[in-house]
């Protein structure tokens, strides 16, 4: 059977195999044992408390098993009114983030806008991505106050940076023909958007704007925790008196929540298709 294979192998040449990236052998084998090295190296710069580790087991486990009882009775007006912050933070910020993306994506498509105006919208867009949420919440928190406007402005600060750069590459990566079609026709500028433009684009839209919807909301109950206002402020409470049942109740409104976001947004989705 081997001579066979060989022979065969000899007629028509032995079977092509995907090169290595990187060909040397010896340097292949030194780089991952340099990588070993370091990982241990790593992990042993690190200072863990393992006494420390197993006193927490037992609230940890006490937190798990609160999941098989939580409480949503005990504080059930703290729950309610932290939920409906996030809630209102959410469609607020989310409205408002939206409604200035598109202008801002146009702006940022270098085949839609002059260079000039590309360039500021650009900068927009990489000042919003540069600085994360919880940095921004805790700015605006100095600025402002505790209280659910440092948490409105921080989503719709984030929702900027996060819309206008996926929709400005999707405008810039739509289909020409189209909408060259529509600026043969002598349509104006705004004619030329709305007809040439905006149909291959508004699914994308819908999709990334229902995604940013959820992602407000999770980071709502995370901005809580710096008096940014929403769930997140309830949740650390619970968390600070140990009140791991309602902890999980609220962890579970959550959950909920999202997967109702989740389930709309596939419909909606697929309606807009």
């Amino acid at each position: 059977m081997s001579g066979s294979a060989t022979e065969l192998e000899t007629l028509i040449g032995k079977p092509w195999k995907k090169p290595p990236f990187i060909k040397r052998p010896w340097l292949r084998w030194t780089l991952a044992l340099g990588f070993v090295v370091y990982l241990i190296a790593a992990f042993l710069t690190i200072d863990v408390n393992w006494a420390r580790v197993y006193e927490g087991l037992s609230r940890g486990k006490a937190f798990v098993l609160a999941f098989t009882s939580p409480d949503f009775t005990t504080r059930s007006g703290d729950i309610y009114e932290g939920m409906l912050e996030s809630i209102i933070m959410t469609v607020a910020a989310s409205v408002i983030g939206i409604a200035i993306s598109i202008p801002i994506a146009l702006g940022a498509a270098r085949n839609v806008a002059p260079l000039p105006v590309y360039l500021v919208c650009r900068s927009i867009i990489a000042i919003s991505r540069a600085l994360q949420e919880i940095i921004v919440a805790i700015l605006l928190v100095a600025i402002f106050g505790f209280g659910p406007l440092a948490g409105f402005l921080t989503l719709s600060f984030a929702t900027i940076g996060f819309l206008s750069k996926l929709l400005a590459e999707d405008i810039e990566s739509m289909d020409k023909v189209q909408a060259e079609a529509i600026k043969a026709s002598g349509a104006k500028w705004l004619q030329w958007i709305n007809y040439g433009v905006q149909p291959q684009v508004m699914p994308r839209l819908i999709g990334l704007s229902m995604y940013r919807i959820d992602i407000n909301f999770r980071e709502s109950a995370i901005l809580g925790l710096v008096g940014a206002g929403g769930i997140g402020a309830t949740l650390n409470t619970a968390f600070d008196r140990y009140e791991y049942d309602t902890a999980a109740a609220i962890l579970i409104l959550i959950i909920v929540i999202v997967m109702a976001l989740e389930y709309l947004s596939g419909i909606i989705r697929a309606r807009v298709q």
